[in-house]
């Protein structure tokens, strides 16, 4: 390599290092035991979890009421998520099944979470989602082939609650993924993820994307744009400190 290209190189792995440090961050707190998929968030499992707020369309521009809070929480076997989706108008698939896994689920009304432990292959990571009536699939995503959708015969293990308050217009879905099927070690505080959250809503004709980080594209796999997610256990590490993380 050329004193040249040796430069574009540096100035290549300079320029990621800054958009890495620069990437939105959403802390897990972790908790002191594993439960089953709970979708009220005013649990003892949920109250005092970290969140944030997906509020913005595929072009970075708001949503307005139907800005979704998401929470998160993990013990040494599990990563769990909260979605709390208010919403205008719901979009549900006829006859939901809810012990198989549903193909082509985005379709229909759903939250999603993109969750990627290899930083240096961005474009390998996993994708689960669940519906407001229970329904769920989880992909394993490798976007270097034509047709990455296949990863849905990937089976990740996860496990899903979700419900419908028509009264207030909330939809409420839980997620628990085993650490196991989105990491090639096990998870320890400082740990990171590259993630990013998602909802679609409303049939074709009005359909409403709504994103954590939005994609500034018309697909959500658009992993240039991802946040980061880091398992804390109550305080966030230090800036500078090294962190134990999926990276590898």
């Amino acid at each position: 390599m050329n004193g040249c290209a040796r430069a574009c190189c540096l100035a290549a792995v300079l320029a990621m290092a800054r958009v890495a440090s620069a990437a939105a961050t959403m802390t897990s707190l972790r908790a002191p035991s594993d439960v089953a998929p709970d979708t009220n968030p005013n649990s003892e499992f949920w109250k005092d979890a970290p969140h944030v707020l997906a509020g913005l369309d595929a072009g970075g521009k708001p949503v307005g009421r139907r800005t979704t809070e998401v929470r998160s929480r993990w013990t040494p076997d599990n990563l769990y998520f909260l979605f709390i989706c208010p919403y205008q108008e719901l979009y549900l698939k006829p006859n939901p099944a809810t012990t198989v896994e549903t193909n082509r689920l985005w379709n229909w009304d759903v939250a999603e979470v993109f969750l990627g432990s290899d930083f240096q292959d961005i474009r390998r990571y996993k994708e689960f989602e669940v519906s407001p009536q229970g329904e769920w699939i989880d992909l394993d995503i490798d976007l270097h082939k034509p047709h990455h959708e296949e990863g849905w015969v990937w089976n990740s293990g996860f496990q899903v609650a979700a419900r419908i308050d028509r009264a207030e217009k909330i939809w409420y879905a839980a997620m628990r993924i085993p650490f196991a099927a989105i990491a090639p070690v096990p998870p320890r505080s400082g740990m990171e993820f590259r993630m990013n959250l998602f909802r679609g809503e409303g049939p074709p004709s009005k359909w409403q994307a709504i994103a954590w980080q939005p994609p500034l594209a018309g697909t959500f796999h658009t992993p240039e744009r991802f946040g980061l997610l880091r398992l804390v256990t109550g305080a966030e590490p230090r800036r500078g400190e090294k962190l134990p993380s999926g990276r590898h």
